[in-house]
This record gives C-alpha cells, structure tokens and sequence, in this order.
C-alpha cells in the first residue's frame, strides 16, 4: 500500500490582484506557512504560470520547481479546467463559455476546440518537462442539455456526442501518454464526464486509453446521490489525481438534486469546507489506501459560507489529520509460521 500525498491546495479560487495572491512565489509562500506541500497550478494565466513557456522550457520548469522547493512545496498537477471545458460546447452554452477562450476567438466557437487542443498538448509538454504523472482537467460538453430525457432521446444522439468527445480528445490523450502524464477528468456536472456511467462510455469511446483517468472530488458525487465510497470500490485502477472538497445535501418539500434555480446558498446541495459537510472522508482515505492511491490529496475550496482563507487556514490540517501512513505488514504477522512445503498443508488438512 502507497502513503497519500499532500496536503496539497488548488490554486484557482484563491489567486487574485493583490499580494499573496497575485503571483505563484506569494501564493506559495502563503500555502506553505499553512502547512501545504503541495500546489495544483491553473494553467491559464500567464502572468501566474506560463503555459507556453513551461512547455518549451525546462530551464523555466526547473526555476519554477526550484522556488516551490525553497517553501517546502512540489506541483500535484496542473490544471487546464478552463481550455478542457471549450474542447467541447453545445450551441446552448457558447454564449456563457465565451469569456474562456482568447479574445480574438470570442466570436469564432469553431475554433474554440482547436485552440483548446493546442493548450492541452502544451500543458503534456509541460507536465513531461516538471516530471509530472497526472493532470487535472474538464471534458467538456455536448451531450448536456439532453441530460433528462424529456423530450425521449435517442440512444444515436449521445452515442454520436461521446464518439466526437472521443474524436477530439484523442490527440490530446496520445500527446499526454507520450508525457507519461494521466489525464484526470473531474467529473463534474455540466460536463459529459460527470459520473461512473459517462466516464465508462467514454472510456468505450475511447478504446480503453490507457491515460484517460479520474480526478475524484467526492462533492460532486454527493450532490447527484452517488454512493462515492462504491465509486472508489470500482473505479480505484483509474483515479489518479483526488479533491479534497466536502458538501451537504439538504432536500427540502421544495427542492432536491436539481436545486429550482436557486442561488448556491439556497440549494438543497451545497458545497462546504472540508469537515462542515456530509462527506466520510475517513472512509475515502480509507479506500484509496487501501487501493494503493500514490496520488496527491488537493484541498478545492468552495464553500457558499466561509471565507477562502478560514477555509485555506483549516484545510491542511483537516487533510493531514486524515493521512494514513500505509502499513507494510499484516497485524498478525508476528505471529506468521514458517514456510512449509505443500504436503505439510496437506497434512494440516487432512489429506494424503
């Protein structure tokens, strides 16, 4: 069994105008004073971290990895959840997703999955050049606005979206096995990935990729009422990259899973700081060590009521109060016998 790693921060919802914030050296010597060893790096902006240059550049990957180091801190992963989510928009979300790509490209959604393509063969090059063996990421989406199937839908119609998913991301998933580097889907709702079923069907899709994997974040799978202890169970082999975020799900006579609409704090499914929600995180450590998980353990921070800071402050030590340190041997190995020969056991068992 593998030790996790971390405790680890994604950096997206804390990175802003001012110091510590506005830079990967401030926000770095923040995390570490709280007691992170470990960052997942947004990879688009580049005054924060540049994508382009970390691909083509190991000298520029070397500095980056060596001031991290001088705080005590390792990248986890890099994220490209913002170019990810363009490889694939419905029609229905190109307004709401055009502040995600380049300006020039705002008014051009073909050429949305190109550039979003580009970027992700960037961030494999990037990966390979800082040593990296997982990457987080979104799908995308085509299939979504068909999600309850009212009016009936054909089965031809989500066949036909998971096929072109599959279409696009197979460059990217080829340049990423060439980086030696797994590309962690967050299943999320919103995108095509956003549970067991889908991720299997684009695992179909995609003729069993051998780097298409799982960014486990137990929030999500709370809020759709997915047994997220199960999902471990089954989908262990392929989780490579894990979220530490937690949620509660409260339905109401007014409201459940699908939320009415409502603002974040008045859903029935919200997401929490970790420890002031619903999620068994003694039970998740339990089974990714349990399954040999050699990843990182990322604090995501979202919650509708505390602050980012209090949420950060306490986040690595609710993490590292849940780290087990992986025992090498049975409980009962002191009391083990000698190796025997096979007719010795047979003769424990009776048999000639």
């Amino acid at each position: 069994m593998e030790t996790i790693l971390g405790p680890g921060i994604f950096a997206a919802q804390f990175i802003g105008p001012a110091p510590p914030f506005n830079t990967l050296a401030g926000m770095a010597r923040w995390a570490s004073a709280l007691g992170y060893r470990g960052i997942q790096i947004p990879t688009h902006i580049p005054s924060f971290f540049n994508l382009e240059l970390a691909a083509d550049s190991r000298t520029y990957c070397d500095e980056v990895s060596g001031m991290l180091a001088a705080y005590g801190m390792k990248i986890s992963e890099l994220s490209t959840h913002i170019q990810g989510q363009l490889m694939a928009v419905h029609p229905a979300y190109r307004m709401a997703f055009s502040d995600f790509c380049p300006p020039e490209l705002k008014d051009r959604p073909d050429a949305w999955p190109q550039w979003a393509t580009q970027q992700l063969v960037l961030a494999a090059r990037a990966s390979c050049n800082l040593g990296l063996t997982a990457h987080a990421t979104f799908s995308g989406a085509l299939a979504w606005p068909y999600l309850y199937p009212w009016p009936p839908r054909a089965p031809e119609l989500v066949s036909a979206a998971f096929d072109e998913l599959a279409r696009r991301w197979a460059p990217v998933l080829n340049a990423f096995d060439l980086a030696g580097t797994d590309v962690c889907y967050e299943l999320h709702p919103g995108e095509d990935l956003h549970d067991g079923t889908s991720f299997e069907r684009f695992l179909d899709a995609t003729g069993q990729h051998p780097r298409c994997a799982i960014l486990y974040d137990p929030s999500h799978q709370l809020l759709q009422q997915m047994d997220y202890l199960a999902f471990i169970d089954i989908y262990h082999s392929r989780i490579r990259a894990f979220h530490v975020k937690d949620a509660e799900f409260l339905p109401s006579g007014r409201q459940g899973v699908y939320g009415g609409y409502a603002g974040w704090s008045d859903r029935a499914g919200r997401f929490r700081s970790p420890g002031d929600g619903q999620i068994n995180f003694k039970g998740i450590f339990s089974r990714l060590t349990q399954y040999g998980y050699a990843g990182w353990a990322v604090l995501e921070w979202e919650c509708f009521l505390k602050s980012a800071e209090q949420g950060a402050r306490e986040g690595a030590a609710f993490i590292n109060s849940h780290m087990i340190d992986a025992s090498g041997q049975a409980f009962d190995d002191f009391a083990a016998s000698s190796p025997r020969d096979r007719s010795y056991y047979r003769h424990m068992l009776g048999l000639k």
